[in-house]
This record gives structure tokens, sequence and C-alpha cells, in this order.
């Protein structure tokens, strides 16, 4: 159980380190992009409306993938946390074992598939 704990271990801290170097360069992006406008730089202010439209779509959508980012590294901050612990791979809503093909799929896995389906469910 140790050695598995160790590669999910191994394989979170990648997943980690890939996130946050993409969360960090969308951050630097999404600030020169706010820097631009604040400084009324308008060397890269669109002249048409619809132009206008997409910058303000582009932006919005940068910030949801930054969000979701964020989301993923605490999940998998969680997820390293419940490695020390030893609580990794059990399912935190009903206490079985998560399925090990659902742990490689989505390491950071909190909920069996099938508390995952009804919580979507719920929600949804």
């Amino acid at each position: 159980m140790k050695e598995e704990f160790a590669q999910f271990k191994k394989l979170l801290l990648s997943l980690r380190e890939k996130l946050v170097g993409k969360v960090d360069s969308m951050q630097g992006e999404a600030l020169k992009i706010s820097m631009q406008d604040a400084s009324g730089d308008l060397s890269n202010v669109p002249i048409h409306m619809a132009d206008v439209g997409t910058d303000n779509y582009e932006r919005e959508l940068m910030i949801e993938l930054i969000q979701s980012g964020e989301e993923s590294v605490r999940n998998i901050d969680t997820a390293l946390e419940r490695i020390e612990e030893g609580t990794f791979g059990m399912c935190e809503s009903c206490g079985k074992k998560i399925n090990k093909e659902r742990l490689k799929a989505v390491p950071y896995a909190s909920l069996c598939i099938n508390c995952k389906r009804e919580e979507e469910i719920d929600n949804g």
C-alpha cells in the first residue's frame, strides 16, 4: 500500500507542478492585460465592437481557467494530505475504497464513482 501511495504522491506532485506553472503563466498574462488597460495604452485596444466583445470573452475565459486551475491545485494539496494521513483512496462520502482506475484518471479524486455521480445529480 505504501508503494502505491508513493506512486500516487509522485503523480500528484508532478501534476501540481504543471498546474501551478500554467496558472502562474495565465495570471501573468491577465496581469499584463490589466496593466495595459490601467495605463491607458491604446495600442492593443480594438476598434470594432465585436473585437471588444471577443476581448471581454477571452478575459472571462482566462479568469475561469485560472480559478479552475487553482481549485485543482487545492484538490491536489488535499489529496497529498490524505496520503500523509493514510486516508488516500478512501471515499469521503461512503468510506469505501476508490477504484484504482479512477485514481489513475483523477488522482485527487475524493469520492468513489458512485458518490461522485450522486453528487453531480444532486447539483445538476
